[in-house]
């Protein structure tokens, strides 16, 4: 794993493993405040959508850093991608038209989709 990856990807799983803990262990109550859409969407789907985030920042670090299955982080990364654009598409679709830090995401996650694949 390169160093530049290593940065990129390191924040952007930081980013992905407090967003997929906060899904998984708060309530709609609490979620509410920070994420308008929670109540169109059932709250196991919320749930899901968490351990899916949570997954895919450890898919992003551990395989490159262990060396073991490297071919996971692009698939991790490419899986952001399907994330960010179907987030883009709830937001646009609601009440809430807040989609900067969406597309700040993809982007960021195109980059490290790129730097994955140099040193597959």
């Amino acid at each position: 794993m390169n160093i530049t990856y290593g940065i990129v990807a390191g924040l952007l799983a930081l980013f992905y493993l407090y967003s997929g803990a906060v899904k998984v262990l708060r309530s709609k109550d609490r979620l509410r405040p920070m994420m308008a859409w929670v109540d169109r969407m059932p709250l196991a789907a919320v749930r899901a959508l968490g351990a899916v985030e949570i997954l895919g920042a450890a898919g992003l670090i551990l395989p490159p850093l262990t060396g073991v299955a490297p071919w996971l982080a692009p698939a991790a990364a490419l899986g952001f991608v399907v994330l960010q654009a179907g987030a883009i598409a709830v937001h646009l679709t609601g009440e809430d038209r807040r989609i900067t830090l969406n597309v700040g995401l993809l982007a960021l996650t195109f980059v490290v989709l790129r730097l994955a694949t140099t040193w597959l």
